[in-house]
């Protein structure tokens, strides 16, 4: 189970990445958003949920099995967050999939309040994935605000070709 734990622990290796893994786990959420485009937002929320409820284990696993706390290879949190953060847009969207990408990596690497204290204080898995989620949350909340007043559009038309 270990390998199993691993595997999704690091998005099937992306945490391995020498350079930047958190941003690495993130890209491979952009494309799983975008599959996951046309589900209704209870759907896309219950696919979401469970994608977290299996981070905590596996976050949780692998850093027992390798000894650490947080380890920079687990970025399946990063895909969690990431999901969040794209809960209330068009996931089939390429300017909002990428302005998501920046908004969710902004407060994932910021981490405001409450999101450190919760890296800091929830045990094991539980505090690996749900800073990551709680950057998500604010993620989500900028996403819809750009929406409704038509900055996502507005890149889309003066900026994206």
């Amino acid at each position: 189970m270990n390998g199993v734990a691993k595997a999704l622990a690091t998005a099937l290796g992306a945490g391995y990445s020498p350079v930047a893994p958190g941003t690495c786990g993130t890209f491979v959420a952009v494309p799983l958003a975008w599959a996951l485009a046309s589900l209704p937002l209870w759907l896309f929320l219950t696919v979401t949920s469970a994608i977290t409820l299996i981070a905590i284990w596996a976050a949780a696993r692998a850093d027992l099995a390798w000894g650490t706390h947080d380890s920079g290879r687990i970025v399946i949190d990063e895909v969690a967050g990431y999901l969040v953060t794209m809960a209330l847009v068009p996931r089939d969207s390429g300017t909002a999939l990428a302005i998501g990408f920046v908004v969710f990596r902004f407060f994932d690497i910021v981490k405001p309040p409450p999101v450190r204290w919760l890296d800091e204080n929830l045990p094991g898995g539980w505090g690996v994935v749900l800073d990551d989620v709680a950057a998500g949350v604010m993620g989500a909340a900028v996403m819809f605000a750009l929406l409704h007043f038509g900055a996502i559009a507005w890149v889309a038309r003066t900026i994206v070709p």
